[in-house]
């Protein structure tokens, strides 16, 4: 499979990453302005700062702008939400319902160890074009 597949890894890579920071968006745009058939806006403040990280954290993950920051810091910020919301209630992720607080969390340090990628906004800039 890596044969075929092998030459489209930067489109799939850039695909990922797309997808994966926008998804993330969404969850913070839910907690953040009540978007996507959620309550309103959030007071506390661990749901505000998750919210700011998913979001806007998201959004330079799937734009591919500082996507290795980004999303190193969204790594721990899933960490961090498994820990505390979804591990007291269980051991295994698919009984707590943290299954994608895990996956989240991986996917995010897999995109931090390989940053913004070919076909992203940073590299356009690097390559000086608008």
């Amino acid at each position: 499979m890596e044969r075929w597949l092998g030459r489209y890894s930067e489109v799939c890579y850039a695909l990922l990453r797309l997808v994966a920071g926008f998804l993330f968006a969404c969850h913070g745009a839910q907690k953040l302005f009540g978007a996507l058939g959620a309550e309103g806006r959030q007071t506390a403040p661990l749901m505000l700062t998750a919210g700011v990280i998913e979001f806007f954290g998201g959004v330079l993950v799937a734009i591919g702008l500082a996507a290795g920051w980004a999303a190193f810091i969204a790594s721990g910020q899933m960490a961090a939400a498994y820990f505390m919301a979804h591990a007291p209630n269980s051991f295994w992720p698919i009984l707590n319902h943290g299954e994608l607080a895990v996956l989240y969390c991986f996917v995010f340090l897999f995109i931090a160890s390989r940053g913004s990628g070919r076909f992203s906004v940073e590299a356009m800039l690097k390559r000086g074009r608008p």
